[in-house]
Formats: structure tokens, C-alpha cells, sequence
């Protein structure tokens, strides 16, 4: 008798693309890279995600131009340069049988920000950061994002093509280091997110005003990654489902159903942003997949796959989640930080993997032995 598959542990197809399992490394911003550059920290980083048997290591936002830089440290793919490190970290994360990923991002009016552990807020733009003069400030409108926070420029037509081709040119950079999925950041206040909300978004132009209007940069943008992002490999979009100041869960559903024939293949559902940090970066305390109905709306809703996350910790809570039909893929973050192996665990708790077999054997040999005599 053929034993029962657990969801978390069936294979995915998305386009040419095979994920072992359902679970995703949400791509998490550590603020660590050197002038955009990836570094020997972020190798070992990525090393235990895909030694733990992820089935998709994302790769953490990376910035699309020097503009859209948001902290000190983020990783970049604005030149050509930064594509070895990435590539080296892809073929690492190959080599252990787990599929690679890299979010790509412009932070807008959430530029120019100190490290999360050296404060919330601003940097001081009277003064030299780190050798560095600072950058400009850009959105869609001149508002910002906090009190105390700077005025960004409105971005005019000329700026808004520049940015859309900027990440079009990263979609090249990403494939070319060897990436398998990519994922457009359209969450958590930044440009794209900036663009869709009626709070953030004041223009008066062609992408102002109505929603049609306010989607036009997220799916031009969209359009533009996927001419220079291979057919076979699969497209992601993060959105906040929903805001607090203004964008509905019905508005991405709205929007996952535009993006899905530009060739989107999964919505990630995160939420929050525009105007406060994002949930999973406040000290507000959320109950155990606290979004999962969000993901659950749009798969329903939009006929879209969806990308569960916030506060998914639990083995039988994930499984659930996949299921249910609440989602295609769980992705968790600061459970990786804390578990690197959660996905190894949760195999051996679903009585799929006692042995140890999907570690590598360098561990599960020994492993396997500790559990035979009685440790757990």
C-alpha cells in the first residue's frame, strides 16, 4: 500500500521549473551586502536554507538602481557586477537540490534608511554615510512616507521608464547568475505598493487617480521583467493584500486577475506597509498565519496560485495551510532564522523521513544513529 504524500512534501511544476517540496525561505533583508555586492556572509547565509531542505531559497530584495536603495546594506543588481556572487550562491543552492530565488525592488519614498538594529527611521542627509553622498528620494508623489521622514521627488514619465527598465535589466541580471524564480516586490510601501495606493499615489496623470491608472506602473513593470525573464522559468508578485490606509484585499484580487495573463504564475500574500512598517517588522503580536486568508482569498478568487506567509511556525500548521487549499506554497522567514533545518523536521514529524535521508548524509548518517537510540 502506496503510504499517503503529505501537501508539504509534494513536488510543484511551475513552468519549467520543479520545486521538491512546498516550502519556501521567504526572502528576508539582512542589510549585510557591500555596495550592493553579495558576500561570503550571505553565502553561508543561503548555505543552511538549501543544506535544510527548502524546496525554494529566495534570495533577499534586491535593489534595482542606487535610487532604489532603502537600507544601508541592501543587496543589489543594478550592474552587471553583482551578478558573480549571486551566481555563486545560485549554483550553491542547485547543488543541494533546492531551487533558487531573488526578489527584485525599488524602495521609493522608504529610501535612505538606517539598519533596522541601529534605529527605525532616516538617515541624515546633512552628513556621509559609510564614505557614500546620499541619493535621491523618488515616488509617485511627493509625499512622505512618515512624519519627520524626506519629501521625495515626483517621478516623471522619463524617471518612471528609467525604473521600469532598471528592473527589466535586473530580470537579465537574475537569469544570468543562474536564478530560477524571480519575484517582484510590490509590497510593504515601497514603489510598486506607493503606485497602487490612493494614499501614497496623488498624481494626476495616466497612472494616477483610479485603480486602472494606479496598477498601470505595477503591471508595466511586470511586463517589462517578463520580456527579459525566460518563458520557462516562473514570475512571483508580492503584494500587500491589504493596507492600512486605503488598498482592499478585493483590490488584489483585482490585480493578481490583471497580472496573471501578463504571465505572473504565483501571488506571495504579505500585507501592511504604506504607512507603518510592515507587520513582521512591528512589535505588534499577530496570531499563527495571521495572512493565510489572504492567500486564500486571491487563489479562490483570482484562479492564481498563492504564496502563504506571516507566522507560519508550526508543522501541522503548514500542512494544513496546503491542505485546505489556503495556498500552493507556505513560505516562512523568521522560523528559518530560528530553524534552518524546519523543513528536515517537519518531514520527520510527518513520519515521511525518520532515517534522515533528505539531510545530507554527512548529518543524517549520524542523525539517524542519535534517533535509533532514543534522542530526539
Amino acid at each position: 500500500m502506496t503510504k499517503h504524500l503529505p501537501a508539504l512534501f509534494t513536488s510543484l511544476k511551475i513552468r519549467d521549473v520543479t520545486l521538491k517540496n512546498r516550502i519556501m525561505v521567504s526572502p528576508m533583508s539582512m542589510y549585510s551586502a557591500i555596495d550592493g555586492y553579495a558576500t561570503e556572509w550571505h553565502y553561508t547565509h543561503y548555505a543552511k536554507y538549501a543544506t535544510g531542505g527548502a524546496g525554494l531559497v529566495c534570495i533577499e530584495a534586491s535593489k534595482v538602481d542606487t535610487n532604489g536603495v532603502g537600507t544601508l546594506g541592501d543587496l543589489g543588481l543594478w550592474k552587471d557586477e553583482h551578478i558573480a556572487p549571486i551566481k555563486r550562491i545560485a549554483d550553491m543552492i542547485r547543488s543541494e537540490g533546492s531551487i533558487s530565488g531573488i526578489q527584485l525592488n525599488h524602495s521609493g519614498r522608504k529610501a535612505g534608511t538606517a539598519r533596522p538594529w541601529h534605529g527605525f527611521g532616516p538617515l541624515d542627509r546633512s552628513v556621509k554615510v559609510e564614505g557614500r553622498d546620499h541619493w535621491p528620494v523618488v515616488a509617485p508623489s511627493p509625499i512622505a512616507y512618515l512624519d519627520g521622514w524626506p519629501v521625495p521627488r515626483e517621478l516623471t514619465q522619463d524617471g518612471i521608464d528609467e525604473v521600469i527598465a532598471a528592473f527589466a535589466q535586473a530580470a537579465r541580471r537574475a537569469n544570468d547568475a543562474g536564478i530560477d524564480v524571480l519575484e517582484i516586490h510590490g509590497a510593504h510601501g515601497y514603489l510598486i505598493h506607493e503606485f497602487l495606493s490612493p494614499a501614497a499615489n496623488q498624481r494626476k496623470d495616466r497612472y494616477g487617480g483610479s485603480m486602472e491608472n494606479r496598477m498601470r506602473f505595477a503591471l508595466e513593470v511586470t511586463q517589462a521583467v517578463r520580456r527579459c525573464w525566460p518563458a520557462g522559468k516562473p514570475l512571483f508578485f508580492r503584494v500587500s493584500a491589504q493596507d492600512e490606509n486605503g488598498w482592499t484585499i478585493g483590490d488584489s484580487i483585482v490585480l493578481a486577475r490583471e497580472l496573471k495573463p501578463l504571465g505572473v504564475d504565483a501571488i506571495d500574500c504579505s500585507s501592511g506597509g504604506i504607512s507603518v512598517r510592515s507587520p513582521t517588522a512591528s512589535n505588534i503580536a499577530h496570531q499563527l498565519g495571521f495572512q493565510v486568508p489572504f492567500a486564500e482569498a486571491i487563489r479562490r478568487e483570482a484562479d492564481i496560485m498563492t504564496i502563504a506567509v506571516g507566522l507560519i511556525v508550526k508543522t501541522q500548521q503548514a500542512e494544513g495551510i496546503l491542505a485546505n487549499g489556503q495556498a500552493d506554497i507556505v513560505a516562512l522567514g523568521r522560523e528559518m532564522l530560528y530553524n534552518p533545518f524546519w523543513p528536515i523536521h517537519a518531514a520527520a514529524e510527518l513520519g515521511l523521513d525518520p532515517e534522515f535521508r533528505n539531510m545530507p548524509e554527512q548529518y543524517g548518517w549520524w542523525l539517524a544513529r542519535r534517533a535509533k537510540a532514543g534522542y530526539k
